[in-house]
């Protein structure tokens, strides 16, 4: 007799080898474009920074930034307001954490605000479907087609198949070099081991500044309903 029992499909988990790191923070405000501040505090608390590249710093956002696709004009003179529940996060290979735990009890100086960094808590990645970056890095004179066409490329340099690629609004933001134009961009309908890869791998450049970086978002309706006001 030949019996092969029909073996059942486990779900897909996210590897633990890429995960974030979200830290406690008291902070009452920051500056809403921080985004240099913030690299500079975090480059001189944690110096090994500069030599990991698979590590990624993401930008500070309160509740008022909603889905991440909305963003005030005037973000050199615009502050943000944080909540208690507001968290400072950082993507690190696992091997970093410990390293980048010593953060708890230090005080990052922003400009004339400061953080306490709290405790510390390990987030795997998403494997949702769909992803969203409210910062890729691109420039002025590219246009927006070319943009696509790009990030596409660079997709499929990854083995991703590009279902749905949805290009968001455009912000500058103030890099360790000077001024960084950038893009929102949304994927969707992800196999949940390409947007793990996704999410590991990042798009561009700039990981330090917040570019590039990955997350999981609830579906691409209600970014679409955003773009059509």
């Amino acid at each position: 007799m030949f019996w092969n029992e029909t073996k059942s499909d486990k779900p897909y988990e996210a590897p633990d080898d890429i995960v974030d790191l979200a830290f406690k923070i008291k902070c009452k405000c920051l500056p809403l474009e921080h985004t240099r501040q913030l690299s500079l505090a975090l480059h001189e608390a944690l110096p090994w920074i500069v030599d990991e590249d698979s590590m990624g710093i993401h930008l500070i956002h309160g509740a008022e930034s909603g889905n991440g696709w909305q963003r005030p004009e005037d973000t050199k003179n615009e502050v943000l307001y944080l909540s208690r529940r507001t968290r400072m996060s950082l993507r690190l290979p696992k091997e970093r954490l410990d390293d980048a735990a010593s953060l708890t009890g230090q005080t990052l100086s922003i400009d004339d605000y400061s953080i306490e960094v709290g405790e510390s808590v390990v987030k795997p990645l998403s494997i949702s479907s769909t992803i969203f970056s409210r910062y890729v890095q691109s420039s002025e004179q590219e246009s927006e087609d070319d943009f696509l066409r790009r990030i596409y490329a660079e997709l499929q340099g990854m083995n991703v198949e590009v279902s749905k690629l949805l290009c968001g609004k455009t912000h500058i933001l103030q890099g360790l070099k000077g001024d960084v134009f950038t893009r929102s961009v949304m994927l969707a309908e992800l196999k949940p081991d390409e947007s793990v890869r996704v999410q590991q791998q990042g798009l561009g450049d700039g990981r330090k500044i917040g570019c590039g970086l990955f997350l999981a978002h609830k579906g691409i309706a209600p970014v679409k309903g955003i773009e059509d006001e």
